[in-house]
């Protein structure tokens, strides 16, 4: 619990001083620099998620095989199916970026 509270403040942090940033005067730039630092940001917190998300998918997983092992290819299946589920939503926030940049 208190780590997802520590990852809210610091998400709220950042959406604060976000703003900031983006109002700042360029002096003639593109402002491209800074596109990358916001996606190397945005892609780290998809990165981290997906992460989470995917442990929690294979502890699951896991804890319902040891439960119940007559059930090992219908949670198996399940599991590849979430992962990957999981996995599409990083790559498609990667191509999001790159397409940004």
């Amino acid at each position: 619990m208190k780590k997802a509270v520590m990852l809210l403040a610091i998400l709220g942090v950042v959406l604060l001083v976000a703003p900031a940033v983006f109002a700042q005067d360029a002096g003639g730039t593109s402002g491209k620099g800074l596109s990358a630092i916001a996606a190397g940001v945005g892609m780290a917190i998809a990165a981290f998620g997906a992460a989470l998300g995917q442990g929690r998918i294979a502890s699951s997983a896991c804890e319902g095989v040891a439960r119940n092992p007559g059930a090992a290819g219908a949670i198996r299946a399940a599991m590849i199916l979430g992962l990957v589920f999981v996995e599409t939503l990083a790559l498609f926030t990667l191509a999001i970026i790159m397409l940004k940049v």
